[in-house]
């Protein structure tokens, strides 16, 4: 049956100016890090992707490495965008990554010219595209000068096969100096994607204050720590979780009895505000000021529809917030 995007799709979604570009994106945005792999099943993801599209979700967010195995997360996304999105292209907003290990030799990770730019056409072969929206150095690289990472996201740009860049990954005075290099080429830094949620709170040491300071947007992945806050793990592991599957990205060990008691605590909270817990933990992230979406992952369409609710519930009283840090605490 053919697809025919829902003529509504742009009315419920909430959409944010990222840093001081020209760009919005979604508040809630899709990450094809877990489920969309080769190893996956092919009408699921396009399934959920679909949806997510007609929910507003106008951003899809990739990386070189992601499926299993790697790579095969962007050559699912060219099937469905060539079968049923062709049509839709100007309104996505496609961003892929490189900086973790995609090939053999010492040319197939890092912050490298050689393996950025290499890595971004085969991004785009298996993508099918001739242009990324957004295109991020994964990850900062201590034995290549910032300058060459950076000057490669420039090329980029430059080359016409990204529309913008970003960085992920990159602490505060590696995020500065970074958008300094960038500006200097006349090739603004767009966005930062680190991870953020409830109980991983590094950004708050300084690199929300650097991002908001230099006008750069910040779109956080894990938000909802790899499903800790969620209803899933309320009463024990259950089977065929991702910790149950022994993820090395959630361990047994995550659900450690002080955690437990905070998650549980959180959820009443949660309760109390109409929500689900992973609705709260999001619009916990959305609130901050410097934030401009979330990325969330999906393994099923309700999945999906239950998290993008959370636009709809995005206010917080200072007695609420005060309450949820006394928890995490």
């Amino acid at each position: 049956m053919a697809y025919f995007a829902s003529k509504t799709r742009y009315e419920q979604m909430k959409y944010n100016r990222c840093g001081n570009s020209g760009l919005l994106l979604p508040a809630v945005s899709l990450g094809l890090w877990h489920n969309f792999g080769g190893e996956g099943d092919y009408q699921s993801m396009k399934d959920i992707l679909l949806r997510a599209f007609d929910l507003g979700i106008a951003h899809f967010d990739l990386a070189n490495n992601y499926g299993p195995p790697p790579g095969s997360a962007e050559s699912n996304m060219k099937n469905i965008m060539q079968s049923e999105l062709a049509s839709h292209r100007d309104e996505l907003i496609i961003s892929t990554k490189a900086g973790y290990l995609m090939w053999d030799g010492p040319y197939g990770e890092w912050g490298s010219r050689k393996y950025l730019l290499a890595s971004l056409d085969q991004s785009l072969k298996r993508m099918g595209l001739e242009y990324v929206d957004i295109f991020y150095s994964h990850r900062p690289d201590p034995n290549t000068p910032m300058e060459e990472t950076m000057m490669a996201l420039h090329s980029a740009v430059q080359q016409g096969k990204a529309l913008y860049v970003g960085i992920s990954n990159y602490d505060a005075e590696q995020s500065n100096r970074a958008v300094d290099i960038l500006e200097s080429l006349g090739t603004p830094c767009l966005i930062h994607q680190p991870r953020y949620n409830m109980f991983d709170r590094w950004v708050e040491d300084g690199l929300l204050e650097v991002l908001e300071k230099r006008g750069v947007g910040c779109i956080p992945f894990s938000p909802l720590a790899q499903g800790l806050l969620t209803n899933r793990y309320l009463d024990g592991i259950p089977k065929g979780s991702r910790i149950d599957s022994e993820s090395i990205f959630l361990g047994k060990d995550n659900l450690d009895p002080e955690t437990m008691v905070k998650v549980r605590a959180l959820n009443q909270h949660a309760e109390q505000r109409r929500q689900s817990l992973a609705q709260m933990a999001l619009a916990w992230i959305l609130e901050k000021k410097q934030i401009t979406s979330v990325l969330i992952g999906a393994s099923s369409v309700a999945q999906l529809e239950a998290n993008v609710a959370t636009v709809n519930n995005l206010k917080f009283t200072r007695d609420e917030l005060a309450s949820i840090e006394n928890i995490l605490v």
